[in-house]
């Protein structure tokens, strides 16, 4: 037997029946839910940054689906996010000229 204790995606027990596979899950309240979505955010993070080249864009997938469930969670729509998103790109800027800030004074 092998304990997880993990957040898994809702179609992993029927993917695990169809292999034959016992296993053990239960659905978590909404604290425990909040806890699990950002420990499973961090999982999938670390999962990126050690990922391959080859596999790092199958790692963002999961890292955004990750980011809809933890805005769904809040009450936040894909929507709201997105103006949000917006703004601060307006305000702040992206990433597109690769700046590294060495020092302030």
């Amino acid at each position: 037997m092998k304990i997880y204790n993990k957040l898994i995606r809702d179609k992993i027990p029927q993917i695990m029946e169809s292999k034959g596979v016992m296993y053990s899950v239960s659905e978590l309240s909404e604290d425990e839910y909040s806890k699990k979505l950002n420990e499973k955010l961090q999982e999938e993070l670390d999962e990126y940054l050690t990922a391959s080249p080859s596999d790092q864009v199958e790692e963002l997938a999961d890292l955004v689906e990750l980011v809809f469930a933890l805005l769904e969670n809040k009450g936040v729509s894909i929507e709201e996010f997105e103006e949000i998103r917006i703004k601060k790109r307006e305000d702040r800027g992206g990433f597109e000229k690769r700046l590294l800030l060495i020092s302030t004074e």
